[in-house]
């Protein structure tokens, strides 16, 4: 198990970030110390063996009213009271993980996010039971601010709660739905159309996804696309889409594939840079990236020697 405190400067003189291996366990380990540390702003507990229970979050939220950053992945032993205990002690919170509790329920986790306005960062992947489209629309209502959100195989959520994540959080920019295999293109095109700053997106074995996805998100206004015909040179890795995973999205054709990845020059298909991911794709092997056509035309005019 890791186990790592981190306190900010004004408290310390310096930063402290001290990880350690705990044989001992983690739950009486944090009961005694979380009183201590009043100004927390990181906790990192992250766990190989389940050993964290109610009443140390319980502890945590009762004494470190300043705590930013929590994660509880894995915490199989967790459950609603630890959610309800957050909400109302670390109203702070800007990153949360909580991928691998599984037995949390929707409704606890959107009353945490009601208290929690100021989250950025949000990891529900393999909570099945608790990230639902309740909870996508209590987060679309209540954080705003959300930037990162991962969904990974939590296959209660459909496109009703992707679209109210879409309209209630313009600065998204990380997405993960791979698994999500009740979503269809409505939740891209909701994407595509409202989440101007979207630069990650994962789909991996959404098998529902069509063509018509695709179109959407490169007709989209998505931030700072270039067009092709612009130099080389003037395109920047950093505009547009970067991460793009369509593995198992086995509806999709080259052409509509190929658009997208005309419009966002860092989506590559290339040797070493693969960021738009076709994995078990077989006819979308003809897609190419912007830079490998851009070597390919400059190839075609070169001259040739006379012979």
């Amino acid at each position: 198990m890791l186990l790592a405190w981190a306190l900010p400067i004004s408290l310390s003189h310096a930063f402290v970030d001290s990880f350690f291996r705990c044989n001992k366990n983690m739950n009486n380990l944090v009961l005694s110390l979380a009183p201590k540390f009043t100004k927390l702003q990181t906790l990192i507990l992250r766990q190989d063996k389940t050993q964290l229970e109610d009443d140390a979050v319980q502890t945590i939220a009762n004494f470190c009213h300043d705590l930013q950053v929590l994660d509880l992945s894995k915490s199989f032993k967790l459950s609603d009271r630890s959610l309800f205990s957050l909400a109302h002690g670390c109203r702070n919170l800007s990153k949360l993980n909580i991928s691998g509790c599984s037995a949390f329920s929707d409704s606890a986790l959107a009353y945490l996010t009601s208290f929690c306005q100021n989250l950025k960062v949000l990891n529900l992947c393999g909570c099945g039971q608790a990230a639902s489209d309740i909870v996508l629309q209590a987060i679309g209502r209540y954080c705003s601010q959300l930037q990162s959100l991962n969904l990974g195989w939590c296959d209660n959520v459909s496109d009703v709660g992707v679209m109210c994540l879409a309209y209630g959080c313009p600065d998204l920019r990380t997405l993960d739905l791979c698994g999500c295999v009740r979503i269809t293109d409505d939740s891209v095109i909701a994407l595509a159309n409202k989440c101007l700053h979207l630069r990650s997106l994962g789909l991996y074995y959404c098998q529902n996804i069509t063509d018509r996805a695709m179109y959407s998100l490169a007709h989209s206004r998505v931030k700072n696309k270039k067009p092709m015909w612009k130099p080389m040179k003037e395109l920047n890795d950093e505009d547009g889409l970067r991460t793009l995973n369509i593995s198992q999205c086995t509806a999709l054709t080259p052409p509509a594939v190929q658009a997208v990845c005309d419009t966002f020059p860092a989506l590559h298909t290339c040797s070493g840079r693969h960021s738009l991911i076709m994995s078990g794709c077989l006819n979308l092997m003809s897609v190419h990236c912007a830079c490998a056509v851009h070597a390919h035309r400059t190839a075609s005019n070169i001259p040739h020697p006379a012979h």
